[in-house]
């Protein structure tokens, strides 16, 4: 950082420490390594140079999030008429058609289909919660 501006670091404050970072994500640096160099710049202003403020307001990099590929509607029918076991077509397609995880549907029994009302009981969701599902369909 000091190469990058020509003087000690000791005299850069929070807008030459935010410019640099900025020079690293144009040059192309991942964040894994941004973030690396985030954490010896709060080091380095927090304990070697003993500044209490700057330290909380370098902010870390974050990682780029990728949106899913989304299927249409005749893929996704495409998708469940290839599968030959009926077992696994009607697992997947109660997953598809409920938004259920993985996690979720390999838990589920057919005491938690409530058919006449249309909900799905799943036990021990995400962090481990319980929750019921509605659909529009019948089951």
């Amino acid at each position: 950082m000091s190469r990058y501006f020509g003087r000690s670091p000791d005299r850069l404050d929070l807008e030459d420490i935010r410019a640099f970072q900025v020079h690293l994500v144009v040059a192309g640096m991942s964040w894994p390594a941004l973030n690396q160099i985030v954490c010896a710049l709060r080091f380095f202003y927090g304990v070697t140079l003993g500044h209490d403020t700057v330290p909380e307001r370098i902010a870390y990099a974050r990682k780029s999030r990728k949106l899913p590929v989304v299927l249409s509607a005749d893929e996704v029918v495409r998708f469940l008429e290839a599968i030959p076991s009926l077992k696994s077509r009607i697992a997947l397609t109660t997953v598809y058609a409920a938004g259920l995880r993985v996690s979720e549907v390999v838990l589920l029994k057919v005491v938690d289909i409530d058919s006449q009302r249309t909900l799905i009981r799943v036990e021990h969701g995400k962090g481990s919660k319980d929750r019921y599902l509605c659909s529009r369909r019948s089951f």
